[in-house]
């Protein structure tokens, strides 16, 4: 399971300074367990109730919010939507539905990962702790070619100079293509460099996303580069003669 997948991430990488988890639901027997569990592996936590809670204190800084989607007051959806018009933090979302144009939509608005319930706390901390360590892990940060530019730092793209006003998996999945310019990648390889984990083998994830991102780049005249389907592969970002 997720505790053996990730046994060589230790708390020590994440001690060094102590980082600050939001956990954000309105069921209180949730956010003690996950609490409890969050403690022991060495972070500080903050609960919310309600969604507007989870923003306020959202804005005052933490490290990484596991956010319910159900909540009363403002729905876990609004609340993300809200936290990426100002801020980068890692929002894992967390939800008793399981369908997928939620999760997706989730993915879109700028979550970095999402967990269907029932779970089992020791995953919710295997999530916490891959989310935390790409984050850590990811150094450079922008990346020019021809007309196309991506920065991972401030998750923009634009063509031009014009900003293709793309969500964040969409610069993130761009931004590995385009740093791996000589590399075709299969959907599990994307799934597994953008979202940290296999994510059940739900190659769907990345089929849903890449159509969408291809048509913001097709908007643009881009004639010395391209993105490609390799059929039977994957897909590569290639720069043309």
């Amino acid at each position: 399971g997720y505790e053996h997948c990730y046994t060589f991430v230790t708390n020590r990488i994440y001690n060094k300074v102590m980082s600050t988890l939001l956990i954000a639901d309105d069921n209180t027997q949730i956010t003690s367990i996950l609490k409890s569990y969050a403690e022991k592996e060495g972070f500080q936590t903050i609960i919310a109730a309600n969604g507007l809670d989870a923003l306020e204190k959202a804005k005052k800084g933490v490290d990484l919010v596991l956010l319910d989607v159900m909540m009363p007051e403002l729905d876990g959806f609004s609340v993300c939507k809200e936290i990426r018009k100002t801020s980068s933090v890692p929002i894992i979302m967390v939800t008793a539905r399981g369908e997928d144009y939620e999760r997706i939509m989730g993915l879109d608005i700028g979550a970095d990962d999402y967990i269907v319930k029932p779970f089992s706390p020791a995953e919710v901390m295997a999530r916490v702790k891959a989310v935390l360590r790409r984050i850590e892990t990811t150094h450079a940060s922008q990346i020019t070619v021809d007309n196309l530019s991506v920065d991972l730092q401030s998750f923009s793209a634009s063509i031009n100079g014009t900003d293709l006003k793309l969500t964040k998996k969409e610069i993130e999945l761009l931004f590995t293509l385009v740093s791996n310019s000589t590399r075709a990648f299969n959907r599990d390889a994307l799934l597994d460099q953008i979202w940290g984990y296999s994510y059940y083998g739900d190659s769907r994830t990345v089929d849903a996303h890449m159509p969408r991102l291809r048509s913001k780049l097709d908007a643009f005249d881009h004639p010395k580069w391209e993105l490609k389907t390799i059929w039977g592969v994957g897909y590569k970002f290639e720069v043309l003669e």
